[in-house]
């Protein structure tokens, strides 16, 4: 079963002006789907072959663990991004995140400190632990929450191609602009 470059929940520009769709071009358009390629083209003949996206995250290493991670990991990405996002969590969601991170601010602040702390390129996970508990992780390059037992509410993409053209690799502006587009019902929807 080949893996598929999931198709955007927008039009290319609808991030604008906050993500350009020069840089949704380059970030999906290209980067990510040149990450579908070279899986399937790994994939192709393997014992993994028939496996979905998300058990390849889980069940491979190497270089087929890092291309199916960033694969799935941008497809989550793009699914928690809106046009005329940002605001507020409420409901269930934003009474957890002000139980567990004190209130909204608190929880972007850390959020915040924690992609500027990763070194290199890398993620940033809003997840939700086992026992229902909401905590923030940064994973490096191709790492993914899919490994362990979080399950992944928010992602937020530290590789350079995702803020180099709009926000020249300033990387805490690009933060400021993610704010504005964070899809909250998604984020929520993931609660278990």
């Amino acid at each position: 079963m080949a893996i598929e470059l999931a198709p955007l929940p927008y039009d290319r520009a609808a991030l604008a002006p906050h993500l350009s769709a020069e840089t949704v071009d380059l970030h999906h358009g290209q980067h990510q789907r040149a990450l579908v390629e070279r899986l399937n083209a790994q994939l192709a003949g393997s014992e993994f072959a028939d496996l979905p996206l998300p058990d390849l995250v889980r069940r491979t290493q190497g270089r087929l663990f890092q291309h199916a991670s960033e694969v799935w990991n941008h497809a989550f990405y793009w699914q928690g991004l809106r046009p005329r996002g940002g605001g507020e969590p409420g409901g269930a969601l934003g009474e957890r995140i002000a139980k567990n991170f004190g209130d909204v601010a608190r929880f972007k602040a850390e959020f915040e400190r924690m992609a500027l702390a990763v070194f290199g390129s890398g993620w940033v996970w809003l997840v939700q632990r086992p026992d229902t508990t909401l905590a923030l992780i940064a994973t490096a390059n191709a790492g993914s929450p899919l490994t362990g037992e979080d399950t992944p509410l928010l992602a937020c993409d530290l590789w350079e191609h995702a803020y180099c053209i709009d926000y020249r690799s300033d990387r805490a502006r690009y933060l400021e602009a993610f704010w504005k587009l964070v899809n909250w019902e998604f984020v929520a929807a993931n609660m278990r």
